[in-house]
């Protein structure tokens, strides 16, 4: 019938909301016995998707045991059907950045989409901010909604591990931890749980940041002190994180002949950890290793010495090709990829299938980024 100024009136049915809220046509009769109401819900929730489960920095962390999130990095890099396509990167106007990182393969695929903002650094606010989204890929519903930080924390140091694993001559410690931030926490963790490290010293520029992670490691049952110069330390340490900023050098000491060193703060080609002169020297001495090919034009470490990335193997090539000898140090540079976020939702994912029901939302959505 003719509508409102005479225009032809749409009928309920073409509603232009989501799909499953759409209503029946106009006159369509429901079965006899059923009420409107329970009617029209039962209609909907057919419809509906369910929607995903939300959770928090420490349900999230939960799901991700640190040897089994390396083993399921590993499992990605051998995975034929993984795509990553490159990060998108852009600038915020307030000098943060807006990180997007999708991935899939054959069942899930998965966006991270996070900020991160220096200036948070010493305030409340966490410095990376967001979530990780994943899709079903035969349905395209919402599976999971994961706590963004605590993704990018524990990948990052379970690719450490994961290298660490095959590479490291030395892999019980002692471990020195430059940086006492997020990082340096989730390195601790991964390397006391999947190492077995029983001795940690710990560098940074923050004292009471120190502290806390030391007494963290303590915690943990491992010894733990604070060091006031990380230089006096490497050549005790054949076990060797770097996990700062990244807006200066904070380590060109020259490590043992059996050291592995693992540098992750730096992921542009204008940031570096490690002196270039550390650099060259363990690629002359030992070797490099980098996480992905994008290393080539992300690592700044590295470029910044003047070596040529394109011909370092990558952390797949150790997992797939001829065994690297173990004669002197080995530099592992992790730029970050979204593969090790396709790894943790897949982890996740399988995670949660067991677990069977319910959500699990500790802290409000703002809150999340809390590690």
């Amino acid at each position: 019938m003719p509508g409102i100024h005479g225009a032809q009136a749409e009928p309920m049915a073409a509603f232009h909301g989501p799909a499953c809220l759409s209503m029946p046509p106009l006159g369509l009769a429901r079965p006899p016995g059923t009420a409107g109401p329970v009617y029209i819900s039962t209609m909907l929730s057919s419809h509906c998707p369910q929607p995903p489960r939300m959770l928090d920095a420490a349900a999230t962390a939960t799901l991700l045991p640190w040897t089994a999130l390396a083993d399921e990095i590993a499992a990605v890099l051998r995975d034929a059907s993984v795509r990553v396509p490159a990060r998108s990167v852009m600038p915020l106007p307030q000098g943060g950045t807006l990180f997007v990182m999708p991935a899939t393969d054959s069942l899930v695929a998965m966006t991270k989409l996070i900020t991160l903002t220096p200036a948070n650094a010493g305030t409340p606010r966490p410095t990376i901010q967001g979530d990780v989204v994943v899709f079903d890929v035969s349905t395209g519903e919402r599976r999971l909604v994961l706590d963004g930080p605590t993704i990018t924390a524990r990948r990052t140091a379970a690719a450490s591990l994961l290298a660490a694993r095959h590479l490291a001559q030395e892999p019980q410690g002692p471990l020195l931890i430059v940086g006492a931030g997020v990082q340096g926490l989730a390195h601790l963790e991964a390397f006391v749980h999947g190492l077995g490290v029983r001795d940690v010293r710990v560098a940074s520029r923050s004292a009471a940041s120190a502290e806390a992670l030391v007494q963290h490691g303590r915690a943990l049952g491992v010894k733990a002190t604070v060091v006031a110069d990380a230089h006096t330390q490497v050549r005790h340490c054949p076990l060797i994180v770097t996990c700062t900023p990244a807006h200066s050098v904070v380590l060109d000491t020259p490590p043992l002949a059996d050291a592995f060193v693992a540098a992750v703060g730096a992921y542009t080609p204008t940031m570096a950890e490690l002196s270039p002169t550390l650099c060259r020297h363990i690629a002359q001495h030992g070797h490099v290793v980098v996480d992905t090919p994008d290393a080539r034009h992300e690592a700044g470490d590295l470029l910044q010495a003047g070596l040529d990335v394109s011909a370092m193997p990558t952390l797949r090539d150790v997992l797939e090709g001829p065994r690297i000898q173990r004669t002197g140090p080995v530099l592992f540079k992790s730029c970050g990829w979204a593969g090790w976020d396709l790894a943790a939702a897949r982890l996740a994912v399988r995670a949660q299938d067991v677990r069977g029901a319910g959500t699990t939302a500790g802290a409000p959505h703002s809150q999340w980024a809390t590690p």
